[in-house]
């Protein structure tokens, strides 16, 4: 039976709105069920190796989520997540009293322990100082390793005044006294490392994730007078004299994506990171 162009044109258009559906469809699954979740991150250079792994592992898991993470300082990290800026601000430092009046909103969460390790290079024949002698030699007191057993002038390498690190060190070595205007300050965790990793004489302070083959990490005397080198199993036993809590700030209680990802971190895979990235986690 030969067929009319009525029927011919009504056969071409159902054939057309079937393929339109089929297109349409294919379109919408590919991009309205899988829109890309962004989580930004900023803040504590020392949190940030921790931060950065945890972030690569949940986005494995999470095809439909970028993660984004820089280090640009605990107090960056907090204004940021205070205005806004990121979803999460890291710190190394619990916030300031004068911070938290700027940003009454930010809400805080312990996600590890750290130290602050003090750094040599491997070179240096020194092994173990007092904290009374860090301080001297931060203050300008001390400015030689000949007044300790070593040679050489020393070579004093800090943080920047953005840094968390940089802040405990003030407050729990220092004493809340000044160090030396000959401090070379670095803006992270890595750069100290470095400059120490290649200056025979340099000294300086940072994460205990940032204690590698490249430095070496110095025994301090604790309270019991022992000399205690820093590690993960020294600050869990408490015996290492210098520790602290790693934080992440957000800007009210966490939800959404922040909170999951936040979650975990705190998870038993999550705190498996913390330690394999050199820090101690929580449980």
């Amino acid at each position: 039976m030969i067929e009319t162009n009525d029927k011919k044109i009504g056969k071409l258009m159902l054939v057309t709105i079937a393929t339109t559906i089929i297109l349409v469809g294919i379109f919408s699954g590919c991009t309205g069920n899988n829109e890309i979740q962004t989580l930004i991150i900023d803040g504590s250079t020392t949190v940030f190796p921790i931060a950065q792994v945890e972030a690569e592992r949940y986005m494995e898991l999470h095809s439909d989520v970028d993660i984004q993470v820089t280090g640009t300082g605990s107090s960056n990290g907090l204004s940021s997540a205070g205005t806004g800026k990121a979803d999460i601000g890291m710190a190394s430092r619990q916030i300031k009293s004068s911070e938290l009046e700027t940003y009454p909103d930010l809400e805080e969460t312990i996600i590890a322990i750290d130290c602050i390790a003090i750094i040599v290079n491997p070179a240096n024949s020194i092994s173990e100082l007092t904290l009374a002698q860090v301080k001297g030699i931060y203050n300008g007191t001390i400015t030689s390793w000949s007044e300790l057993g070593g040679s050489g002038d020393i070579v004093l390498v800090g943080r920047d005044s953005a840094s968390g690190t940089r802040e405990y060190f003030f407050e729990h070595i220092m004493g809340k006294e000044n160090t030396s205007s000959s401090m070379l300050e670095k803006n992270s965790n890595g750069l100290v490392h470095d400059t120490v990793a290649g200056n025979q004489y340099a000294i300086g302070y940072v994460g205990l994730g940032y204690v590698t083959g490249n430095v070496k990490g110095i025994k301090l005397q604790n309270s019991q007078g022992n000399y205690i080198a820093p590690s993960i199993q020294n600050v869990k036993d408490e015996t290492y004299p210098v520790w602290r809590y790693l934080y992440l700030y957000t800007k009210g209680p966490a939800t959404g994506l922040a909170k999951q990802f936040i979650d975990f971190i705190l998870s038993q895979e999550g705190q498996q990171i913390v330690q394999n990235e050199g820090f101690v986690p929580l449980n």
